[in-house]
């Protein structure tokens, strides 16, 4: 063989060795990359030949719901619909025809649980294969979740008909399962589910430009202050610490109070007075006197303060129920001044709808925080149980005896006739014993009223629901924001009015 000859055979053999490996390389350890790339024509084909799962609303009492679902449509291809689009959209989210991997292929439960409802999750293989032997298609996973049809329809209800920016999350205290998680504006996730990508686009842009903010899941994914509920942590910090014996004792209440290092005094709503000027802790919860809490803020400290916001779920960025949840802020405020603000929920505070429920959750459990989540069970095309969630606990946030002592100051808020939501949710207007805090927060925003704020429990010695609610410039807490809580507490617990 002459030299020519042996080069360009050796060069062949090169050639073939790294074709070789390069194909190994794709089918091997990049075949689900590739499968998952977005402009993958036979994967982007493929996926409407499949019946994705279902999403199934199967929490608290009475009958479950379909929420999401694929219907047959020509060509033996599916198409994704939500029977009641607007009312489950911040649970749902949407699924279009780009799927999971474009920034609005997927979003909500529908991204979450992606792999479940399209079956393609490791756990499905061995019903895929058996599909394959038997010659039926692929069919997804059933994903059930712990939403109440009664208390999610209620909390839409209430929320759309006050008019304004708002959501709303309801969670069971002993489990952590979310029960409702309503947010308005809302969207049609049924506008996502076209086959034609020039419609999608045109629809995606219309949302996305809406200053209303449609998609926005203010539930989980937008922060509010928290204005006086923040007031839970405060004495809930006091109560630990040790700074406030019981709900009996006394703290300092003036009508006018001057944190030190500044000028610039705080006030109770319309300047009052608050009681005697020493009243008792649960008497200045009842009635939520500014000056008495901002003092007892400077009084407790900024690393306890901190402490127990980070308790009760603050500042934690790694929350997911599965949809990652925006963490509420609580900064350490080392600034007397400034702390006093933050221990009246102002100032830097922000809470999502979800943290004010977890609040109520946790009092209302004796002190224990149980994980919030979405998804109580997952189930194969055969019904076989793939996945099941087991209630764990977050954390302990407080002592079993300050718990009893958060329990009765929120239910004075409520059935003491000085309380700020007594004339709302009281027993002038519900036989349901329910106890909470109200929260009416400055924000700069709003055209000149406060965002209203209501977090609960119910019923009372017994709780079974637990709510936090938020209406961006609603006003009054107690006006604007229990009742939407009222609504979702009866249709849950099935109360007529």
């Amino acid at each position: 063989m002459n030299r020519a000859i042996r080069r360009l055979s050796l060069a062949c053999l090169v050639m073939f060795v790294v074709l070789m490996l390069n194909v190994n390389y794709l089918q091997v350890f990049r075949v689900n990359t590739l499968a998952n790339e977005a402009g993958n024509s036979r994967v982007f084909d493929q996926q409407f030949t499949f019946q994705r799962g279902e999403i199934v609303a199967a929490g608290g009492p009475g009958k479950q719901v379909v929420i999401a679902e694929s219907r047959p449509v020509k060509g033996g291809t599916y198409q994704r619909y939500y029977p009641s689009g607007y009312v489950y959209a911040p649970v749902t989210g949407y699924d279009s025809i780009y799927g999971s991997t474009s920034p609005f292929g997927t979003t909500g439960i529908e991204h979450a649980e992606n792999k479940l409802l399209s079956g393609t999750a490791p756990s499905l293989a061995v019903h895929n294969l058996i599909g394959l032997i038997t010659g039926k298609s692929r069919v997804g996973a059933t994903v059930y979740l712990t939403i109440s049809p009664a208390a999610q329809q209620a909390a839409y209800q209430a929320l759309s008909a006050f008019g304004k920016p708002a959501a709303a999350v309801a969670i069971d205290p002993r489990t952590g399962a979310i029960l409702a998680m309503a947010s308005v504006p809302t969207f049609n996730p049924n506008a996502y589910a076209t086959s034609s990508s020039v419609e999608l686009n045109k629809i995606d842009l219309r949302y996305r430009h809406d200053p209303s903010q449609p998609l926005l899941n203010r539930a989980i994914n937008a922060t509010f202050p928290p204005g006086s509920s923040f007031k839970i942590v405060t004495s809930s910090t006091a109560f630990s610490t040790g700074k406030v014996a019981n709900p009996s004792a006394t703290i300092p209440a003036p009508q006018f109070y001057t944190p030190p290092g500044t000028n610039h005094a705080i006030t109770n709503d319309g300047d009052a007075p608050c009681g005697n000027g020493n009243p008792q802790i649960i008497f200045a919860f009842t009635v939520s006197c500014n000056t008495a809490f901002g003092k007892l803020g400077v009084t407790v400290g900024a690393a306890p303060l901190y402490q127990y916001a980070n308790l009760y779920g603050f500042n934690d960025p790694n929350l997911t129920i599965p949809l990652p949840v925006s963490p509420s802020a609580y900064p350490q405020e080392n600034d007397p001044a400034f702390r006093a603000l933050s221990a009246i929920g102002q100032l830097n505070d922000a809470v999502t709808p979800l943290q004010e429920a977890m609040m109520a959750a946790t009092v209302a459990d004796g002190g224990t925080l149980m994980r919030p989540y979405l998804v109580s069970e997952v189930q194969a095309p055969d019904l076989s149980v793939i996945e099941r969630t087991q209630p764990t606990v977050l954390r302990q946030v407080l002592s079993r005896q300050v718990a009893t002592y958060l329990q009765t100051m929120m239910l004075s808020v409520t059935q003491n006739p000085a309380g700020t939501a007594y004339f709302t949710v009281g027993p002038t207007v519900t036989s349901i014993q329910i106890a909470g805090k109200t929260g009416t927060a400055q924000h700069g925003n709003t055209g000149g009223l406060d965002d209203a704020v209501f977090t609960c429990f119910a019923p009372y010695g017994s709780p079974q629901i637990a709510v936090g609610v938020i209406v961006k410039g609603g006003g009054f807490g107690a006006d604007a924001a229990a009742p939407i809580a009222l609504a979702i507490i009866r249709a849950y617990l099935g109360i007529a009015h």
